[in-house]
């Protein structure tokens, strides 16, 4: 059993929500400026294999039992780290090199509704009715004009941005993926260090991508942002995001959780223009409203049980 850390008082699980969400969505900003001088798969390898050896040393200290026992723990550990950790993480970094952080976090809000999608493909339990079916093509659309793949950019094939947002909606549907494999993978091991092994694992993926992309050390260019975004990234948005995520997991359960998704697009806007001075277009952002729409249509059976447990009845109602 692990001794995490407690976040009973409302007030604070509300701090800790918005926290998340502002270290995840600068995480988004981190990667656009860090990539300017670091090979993608390295830059993510390097940021996981450190952000996975503190998760473990930490879990060394607060778990009973920190390391996996039987093949279903190890399974989890691989799904995670291969498809959560490695494939979402080389896709966003790569594709991040085609187009911003803050329009890459705007696609990425997709995976909840992803996760629906393949949950009803895969689990017999989780299939989708003619609503959830709809909201799903509510968020396509939404990614359609956060994409704008005019037809012609479609017929010249010459759109890098097109480009780039593809590799971070394929990043997107393999995160939703391994978080749907993940399920039947469910046991009594701890999240947080099964989280710190996939994340070594991932590292070790991103690596062996890393040399097959021909991705070099000696391309690393050590300067004051290389320096500053590795450590946002290993530190910030990877090591104390995840330990806040899973109090938050804990305390309110995963359908509010998934709503961290949905501010991160804001946070990242916000950021990217207070760091970078760019503006997320008008476009990007009705995009995110339709998506934000067809998540809470697929999950509204969630959203209003975390509603009526939030919001105080008239006693004399």
């Amino acid at each position: 059993m692990t001794r995490d850390f407690s976040l009973s008082n409302p007030a604070v699980s509300v701090t800790a929500f918005l926290t998340l969400a502002v270290l995840w969505g600068g995480s988004f900003v981190a990667i656009e400026a860090g990539l300017h001088f670091f090979p993608p798969l390295l830059f993510a390898g390097v940021r996981y294999l450190l952000a996975g050896l503190v998760v473990l040393g930490y879990a060394a200290v607060v778990s009973d039992r920190w390391i996996p026992r039987d093949r279903t723990e190890w399974g989890a550990v691989a799904v995670a780290g291969t498809l959560v950790i490695a494939a979402y993480h080389a896709l966003l970094y790569v594709g991040e090199l085609h187009i911003s952080g803050a329009v890459a976090a705007v696609l990425v809000s997709l995976s909840p509704v992803l996760t629906a999608a393949f949950a009803a493909a895969l689990l017999p339990s989780q299939r989708l009715g003619p609503v959830e079916l709809g909201g799903f093509l509510l968020g396509v659309v939404g990614v359609v004009v956060v994409a704008d793949p005019s037809l012609e950019t479609l017929l010249s094939g010459g759109s890098t941005e097109l480009f780039g947002a593809g590799l971070v909606l394929a990043g997107a549907a393999t995160f939703a993926l391994g978080a749907v494999l993940l399920r039947p993978l469910r046991n009594d091991f701890s999240i947080v260090p099964m989280q710190g092994w996939a994340m070594v694992v991932g590292a070790v993926v991103l690596f062996a991508g890393a040399g097959v992309r021909g991705e070099s050390p000696a391309a690393v260019v050590w300067n004051a942002t290389t320096v500053t975004t590795l450590a946002y990234l290993t530190l910030l948005s990877g090591v104390i995001a995840f330990l806040i995520y899973f109090a938050l997991l804990d305390e309110v359960g995963p359908a509010q959780l998934h709503l961290v998704g949905y501010a991160e697009p804001i946070t990242a806007a916000l950021i990217s223009w207070l760091v970078l001075g760019h503006l997320i277009e008008s476009r990007a952002m009705v995009g995110f409203l339709v998506i934000l729409a067809g998540f809470l249509v697929v999950e509204r059976h969630a959203v209003r049980r975390v509603v009526d447990a939030r919001v105080p009845r008239d006693a004399d109602a």
